[in-house]
């Protein structure tokens, strides 16, 4: 170890040593001093504070501070020796105990009644309690008598406030503490990145005070200060990178396609069978006003499920045929595709007909490109795409395989785009001449924050309205461990709507049977729980027990796409009365006579995923039920959240629900590159505030830096905060 000046790009093994280095890459991929700084505290705790113990989850690794109440010392049963049982809680009521296996006397005059200590280890449940089985600790002093504490890591908690670190079990917190302590000793911080006068204006800390205080905060006010200057730095990084992205992408050139009178729209216009919504000739408007622009349209459109978007989307592609240009879409499954397929087909009529009898005066072609075409149906979809004489293509990833040429691509649709990464929507806007126009849609409603962070280069559309004969939907949760019963009359209820003529999903979390996919998961857990149901074993279950006589089609992501395709249109004609499924029917399956569906395993899912699930029933005139059926414990953070999802269809609080939930850096792309995300302290729906202040500043620094030229240090913290692959997650479009 060196006493020697640090920067951020010492090596930790010069500062901590070899074998301490060696954890913190390994396990928490720290190898710098730079990156040892920068990995913040998760929470900070105070002596004789409650840790809400009743809170913590089976299975999650945890770290708590907590005061020794008793010990006892019983033999073991199943072998030789003796267990040391420890509880440990605070005034609050939550306790939690600590199991020590063999004789260990030294340990139980170790952690006497009194003493503070933290606590790291992964939660288990025995008998109703919460317990950690050989916990690593530490313990802070004792409180009885000022004894001082042994180890050295415990003058890191001397102060009021005592960093917890995100950890590992082979490195717990007051490892990283001590480390972080011998670093600050030494570092010496990066030039400050933000301009001085920013700083001033905003009334911001330097970057040296707040990465120091951000670890030893010697006051809560300090901390405060700290923290918010470091939110900015995140916050503005992003902003910077969004605005420039945004200035660039109006600069390049697009041909643009104006609305033409008389053309496909007005025709389609004239057919359709219903009124648009408001929301829906709004939102169309400002389609046509950026279609006409000359440079690409890159807007987001999004609304709930059932809230008309291929709609707008399918009259934006119509004003682009009408201006003798293409459009495509992409559909993230070959059951979408096919269902966008059949329905602009049935919308457009004999305006989808040209070149046959019958057709349309402006008629076009539309054609679907999928994976499982044959081959001769294959060369005919693609020589149609080639000549332009398909106005409308639509497709799966299959569009951007090589061999699929457009004559003259104006319009890129993206349906569902979280399904897509960066790198297949650049593969399909690569096969036209000039930047095409790109439409985006999702079904996920995003909370406002969300959408200045994330998708800040693109427009955004919203609507928010139903389209009429759009009937409402109950949920409730079922409790399958603690009533039984409810789940038998559940499935009596299924029973009752399939009697009066209706359908239902039953959805599960797996596949089933050895494979891969994208909706599998491995039935591995080693907190003691059963695997996820599989669509393939409670398929016969249900026909042999409570769905007998019921005609039961299966459907999943491994199924052939010609089988795929014939379940879901005997499913769509009336054929089948239950389909048993994965999330394969999570987007755009409309079945208006399917009026419940049944979750299972309802906790393995997410609350968007739940709400787009949901959204697949209640979609003709009969009112909608989904039941969502677990065996989470009531209380725990799982079933609140289906608590949350039963007690509104209001899509955009569960968006606001599902980021609370989930880690916010995930919007940075973290989970798709797997390294950790660098949103590692601004909360996109806490700091609203701030991220609109930080929009605002970095639209004037782009104004008058577009490239910060005139700001290096700037320019280098963003690009280390939103490296390129970060920023290319960034560009949605």
């Amino acid at each position: 170890m060196t006493s020697e000046p640090s920067a951020v790009d010492t090596p930790l093994k010069k500062l901590v040593g070899d074998k301490t280095a060696k954890a913190l890459a390994s396990h928490l991929d720290l190898h710098t001093a730079g990156d040892l700084v920068y990995h913040f505290p998760r929470r900070y705790d105070e002596r004789g504070e409650h840790t809400d113990i009743r809170s913590l989850d089976v299975g999650e690794q945890v770290t708590v501070l907590a005061q020794v109440q008793r010990t006892a010392v019983r033999p073991m049963r199943q072998r030789r020796g003796n267990l040391l049982e420890v509880t440990v809680g605070d005034d609050s009521g939550g306790t939690l105990t600590l199991t020590f296996f063999g004789n260990q006397a030294w340990r139980e005059r170790e952690l006497r009644p009194g003493r503070w200590g933290m606590f790291a280890g992964k939660v288990t449940e025995f008998r109703g309690r919460r317990q950690l089985n050989g916990p690593e600790y530490v313990l802070l002093g004792d409180s009885t008598d000022g004894e001082a504490a042994a180890s050295e890591e415990v003058e890191e908690f001397a102060g009021a406030l005592i960093p917890v670190y995100p950890a590992a079990a082979a490195v717990p917190t007051w490892v990283i503490a001590r480390c972080v302590r011998v670093v600050l000793d030494t570092f010496t911080p990066p030039e400050d990145p933000l301009p001085a006068t920013l700083r001033a204006g905003r009334n911001l800390v330097g970057i040296g005070v707040a990465l120091r205080e951000i670890h030893r905060p010697s006051s809560k006010e300090d901390l405060y200060r700290a923290r918010r200057r470091l939110k900015w730095d995140e916050a503005f990084a992003v902003q910077l990178t969004l605005v420039q992205r945004k200035r660039r992408a109006a600069d390049r050139p697009a041909r643009p396609r104006p609305a033409a009178t008389g053309g496909l729209l007005d025709a389609f216009d004239a057919r359709l069978p219903y009124e648009l919504t408001p929301g829906q000739r709004q939102v169309g408007s400002e389609i046509a006003t950026d279609l006409a622009a000359p440079h690409p349209m890159h807007r987001l459109l999004q609304g709930e499920v059932g809230s008309g978007k291929t709609v707008v989307a399918l009259r934006a592609m119509l004003q682009v045929v009408d201006a003798g240009g293409q459009a495509a879409l992409l559909a993230p499954t070959e059951v979408l595709a096919a269902q966008h397929h059949r329905g602009m087909l049935d919308l457009l009529g004999p305006l989808a007909q040209a070149g046959e009898l019958g057709s349309a005066e402006h008629a076009t072609r539309v054609e679907l490109v999928t994976g499982s075409l044959g081959a001769a149906a294959r060369r005919r979809a693609l020589a149609e795409v080639a000549s332009g004489a398909a106005g409308i293509v639509l497709g799966t990833h299959a569009l951007l395989y090589e061999g699929v040429d457009f004559a003259d691509l104006g319009l890129v649709v993206v349906d569902e785009q979280h399904r897509f990464g960066v790198e297949q929507r650049d593969a399909l806007r690569a096969k036209a001449e000039q930047p095409p126009h790109v439409l985006v849609m999702t079904a996920t409603p995003i909370p406002r924050t969300v959408a200045m962070t994330v998708y800040g280069d693109l427009e955004i559309s919203t609507l928010s309205q139903l389209p009429k004969g759009r009937s409402p939907i109950a949920s409730h949760v079922v409790p399958a461990a603690d009533k039984p019963a409810f789940l038998d009359r559940a499935w009596r209820r299924l029973r009752e709507e399939v009697a009066a003529g209706h359908q239902a999903y039953v959805v599960c979390p797996r596949i089933g049977e050895a494979g891969s996919g994208a909706e599998e998961e491995p039935p591995v857990d080693d907190n003691g729980r059963r695997p996820p149901l599989a669509v393939t074993e409670v398929a016969p279950l249900l026909a042999e027990g409570p769905l007998h006589g019921l005609r039961i089609g299966v459907l999943h992501g491994r199924l052939p796409a010609d089988e795929k395709d014939a379940v879901m249109r005997s499913f769509a004609a009336g054929d089948l009365d239950v389909l048993v499924a994965t999330t394969v029917v999570e987007v755009g399956v409309d079945v208006p006579n399917a009026t419940m569906m049944i979750v299972l395993d309802a906790d393995r899912f997410g609350v968007s995923q739940l709400h787009q699930l949901r959204g697949r029933v209640g979609r003709g005139a009969a009112a909608g039920l989904c039941l969502l059926v677990t065996e989470t414990a009531e209380g725990s953070s799982a079933r609140e959240r289906l608590d949350a999802v039963a007690s509104t269809t209001d899509g955009f609080k569960l968006a606001e629900l599902d980021l609370e939930q989930r880690r916010e850096g995930d919007v940075l792309g973290a989970t798709q590159s797997g390294r950790r995300s660098h949103l590692r302290l601004l909360s996109l729906l806490r700091d609203a505030e701030l991220i609109r202040d930080a929009r605002s500043e970095a639209v004037t620094l782009v104004e008058d830096d577009p490239e910060l030229d005139r700001h290096r240090a700037l320019a280098a913290s963003v690009a280390a905060l939103v490296d390129a692959e970060r920023a290319e997650y960034l560009e949605k479009g």
